[in-house]
């Protein structure tokens, strides 16, 4: 418009005539052509290359389908190259290990990681970090120091479990709790939040079991506290797939509706089984803002900007009221 108006006016001052409409033209700008037209050093003239790295798949995981769906469309959004993946199950830290190291031989810009085991990923991550690659945790915390996390405070969200069993039983009731890979911090804090509650309230916790995030390992590790503890009244599961398994327990042992049943994640199918009164309550995360954080904070270190260390991504008690809002 610039170009064509300056030689406009020299034609008219030479006493040419001009059109009396002058079309500059329009072009779709798309992925394959925006870093022509953002300005010189603008964050969005480079596509990094953005790796999330979940604990386990998302497939048969509505909460790691939600984290990965989060991931998804904050590249779509931002323009970013993200690639989602996990190891083909949670306790499969050499898997985890062997993809990352894979993704730093290939090339990426950022890592969004949720440690299956920080301890034995941190060589790997501080190798990451060493090449100049930036990091931020999801979900799980890890082990190298200046890392921001991103996700829940699992050990506040067990508490607000803890809590409802705590309303909803008297002191000196039975309950159990049903941990998951208790090498995570994720694992740990739930377990430590909900005994915290638990015992402050004067609950008889009688069992401890890990059932590392499975549904059938929750199921058998469920059958046999009852068996132990015939006049159990309540249950907190770490996350939704094992209090999924401890309701099935229970029904085996034909004592559905006696025993509360409470989870953690809110996932759909779990929100189902609190509305049908399988379930009592589950804690409601956003994975999704997981994801999503994830590749936004990333983008952010990339661009030299500055994010928190912390960033949490809020827990709701979830019971029949609002479970309707979660069974979607």
């Amino acid at each position: 418009m610039g170009k064509f108006g300056v030689e406009s006016l020299v034609k008219l001052i030479k006493g040419e005539t001009i059109d009396p409409i002058i079309d500059t033209g329009t072009v779709l700008v798309t992925k394959e052509n925006a870093a022509a037209y953002a300005p010189e050093g603008s964050p969005t003239a480079k596509v990094y290359k953005i790796l999330v790295n979940m604990k386990g798949p998302g497939g048969g995981n509505p909460f790691w389908a939600a984290v990965e769906a989060g991931a998804i469309a904050a590249g779509e959004a931002t323009g970013m190259e993200v690639t989602v993946m996990a190891p083909p199950a949670e306790s499969d830290v050499p898997a985890q290990i062997a993809q990352i190291e894979d993704a730093l031989v290939k090339g990426v810009d950022g890592i969004a990681i949720a440690p299956t085991d920080p301890a034995a990923l941190a060589p790997v991550i501080q190798k990451a970090l060493d090449q100049g690659v930036k990091v931020v945790f999801i979900d799980t915390k890890g082990q190298n120091e200046g890392v921001t996390f991103i996700g829940t405070n699992n050990e506040v969200g067990a508490a607000l479990a803890g809590d409802y069993l705590c309303k909803t039983l008297k002191a000196g009731d039975k309950v159990a709790i049903l941990q998951g890979i208790i090498t995570q911090s994720t694992g740990q804090a739930r377990a430590e939040g909900s005994k915290a509650a638990l015992t402050a309230c004067g609950m008889d916790v009688v069992a401890e079991v890990p059932a590392e995030w499975d549904t059938a390992k929750a199921q058998a590790a469920m059958e046999d506290i009852l068996t132990k503890n015939p006049d159990l009244k309540g249950v907190f599961a770490s996350n939704d797939n094992m209090a999924l398994g401890a309701v099935e327990a229970i029904k085996g042992a034909g004592l559905n509706g006696k025993i509360v049943v409470v989870g953690f994640d809110a996932n759909p199918n779990a929100a189902a089984a609190v509305l049908a009164g399988d379930m009592s309550a589950t804690v409601a995360q956003a994975p999704s803002n997981m994801g999503k954080f994830g590749v936004e904070s990333l983008i952010k270190l990339l661009n030299g900007e500055t994010i928190d260390p912390i960033i949490d991504t809020g827990t709701v008690l979830v019971t029949k009221e609002n479970a309707a809002d979660y069974a979607k």
